[in-house]
Parts: C-alpha cells; sequence; structure tokens
C-alpha cells in the first residue's frame, strides 16, 4: 500500500471473521472507508453489526482477517489499546459523566497536567474544549458547563466532538441518535455531516434507513453474519436495501 493510498484510507477490513465457540457471528466480512466519508453498517438485529464495531475498537479480537488503520496492519489487545492507536467509538448510551464539566468528559482518562505536582491543568483542558466545541458548531453554555445541565442532543454532540478529538482519521458510531427526539437528531446529523466535511472517515451503525440515506455515501448490509453487499446511495434504493437485510425481493 502507497503512503497515498494509507492517507485516503483510514479504514480497511480484510475477510473479518468472528465466531465464538460453534456460532459464527461474522463472515468474510471486506470493507473500506476513506477519508472525507461516511459508510453506513445496516442489518436486522443479530446481523453482527455490533460484533464488527467491537472488532475494530478492540473489545474483540476477529477470529481471522486483517485490520489496517492508516495504511499500518494493526492488532489490538483490547479497547484501551485501539484507543491508543486513535480508535473511537460514539454509542448511544455516551459513555459520559454527568456530574462532570463538559471539558473533562473531553479528557476523561487523558487529563492533561501541569507543573512538578502534576496538577490538573483545567484552564487548558478548558480552552481547548472550548475550541473544538465552537469549530464543530455544538451549541453549548460553556465548556465549563456541567454536563447534567445539558440536553441529549448536545450530549451526543460533546460525545462526538471527544470521538473527533482522540481519532487519528475514523470515527465509529454505533446507534448515535437511537435516543434521541427528532429535533436533536437532526442537530446530530448535522454534525456527523460536518465531520465528513473535515475530512474525518465515518462508520456508522443505523437502524434508522431514511437516516442511513439522508447521511451516508455507501451502504454496507450484514445478514446473519454475512455480508451481502455494498451499495452507493446514489445508485440504490430503500427497496433494495430493504431486500438485502430481509433476504425477500
Amino acid at each position: 500500500m502507497t503512503a497515498a493510498t494509507a492517507v485516503q484510507v483510514p479504514l480497511r477490513l480484510n475477510g473479518i471473521h468472528k465466531h465464538f465457540g460453534g456460532v459464527v457471528a461474522v463472515e468474510r466480512f471486506d470493507l473500506e472507508v476513506a477519508a472525507g466519508e461516511i459508510v453506513a453498517l445496516v442489518g436486522d438485529n443479530g446481523a453482527g453489526k455490533s460484533t464488527l464495531v467491537k472488532i475494530i475498537s478492540g473489545l474483540y479480537q476477529p477470529s481471522e482477517g486483517e485490520i489496517w488503520l492508516n495504511g499500518e496492519q494493526v492488532h489490538f489487545r483490547d479497547a484501551s489499546d485501539a484507543r491508543r492507536k486513535g480508535v473511537e467509538v460514539v454509542y448511544q448510551d455516551l459513555a459520559l459523566v454527568d456530574e462532570q464539566p463538559v471539558y473533562m468528559n473531553m479528557f476523561l482518562g487523558r487529563e492533561l497536567v501541569r507543573g512538578p505536582l502534576r496538577l490538573l491543568d483545567r484552564r487548558r483542558m478548558a480552552r481547548e474544549t472550548q475550541e473544538l466545541v465552537d469549530a464543530l458548531d455544538v451549541r453549548i453554555p460553556s465548556a465549563r458547563a456541567t454536563l447534567r445541565d445539558l440536553s441529549g442532543g448536545q450530549r451526543q454532540g460533546i460525545a462526538i466532538c471527544r470521538a473527533t478529538h482522540w481519532a487519528t482519521g475514523l470515527v465509529l458510531m454505533d446507534e448515535p441518535t437511537a435516543a434521541l427526539g427528532v429535533a436533536e437528531t437532526a442537530k446530530v446529523e448535522e454534525l456527523i455531516a460536518r465531520l465528513r466535511e473535515r475530512g474525518a472517515a465515518v462508520l456508522l451503525v443505523s437502524h434508522n434507513l431514511d437516516q442511513v440515506f439522508r447521511l451516508a455515501d455507501r451502504i454496507a448490509v450484514l445478514r446473519r453474519g454475512k455480508q451481502v453487499g455494498v451499495r452507493s446511495v446514489q445508485e440504490t434504493s430503500r427497496n433494495e436495501i430493504v431486500s438485502m437485510i430481509t433476504g425477500l425481493s
């Protein structure tokens, strides 16, 4: 793989296979997600979507196959190892701390310190957090606001900002708007689209096909652990994707 290709392909999966004993969860899955592209991963419950996300994020190790990040083959020991290599996931349950200010959530587990006593550098963390939320147009009262005082959409925006800040070009999203209302979902979708404009590669798991067709450039379909196909949004229809998901033509 050339350096130019590595820059353009933050994520490449080759022949990913995962089994648990005699149960095959994912069978021979291949996919590339390019910089500035949103690829949606769709399928019924039990199709293998969450298993794939857990493999890419280090929670599971593949039984077979290769994971490439930015042109380098990687082998994750666990989720912490994947995070160290720049893999970030936004889940529907956020994984944020309500009693802490926004900036502490942004640097959760990666706090900045200063001086020989290694005191928390709260001013710098707040400043950098405010710069990031402003750049992504996440509208919150302040980086020093307590998370519990924010709306669901604002909290999800913070989770996406955190993933963007620490990721090296790839952001995984597992049903990021499932717990949100219509208005807040629209705001989060704007933020996801903005990540593409900034050149991030986004792998989006969603059960909402309307959302998928609004946001995605391509759609990868799983059915019972098998990859049915990948379609460009411009060259497919909702009916075709539903048929691929269900196996009914």
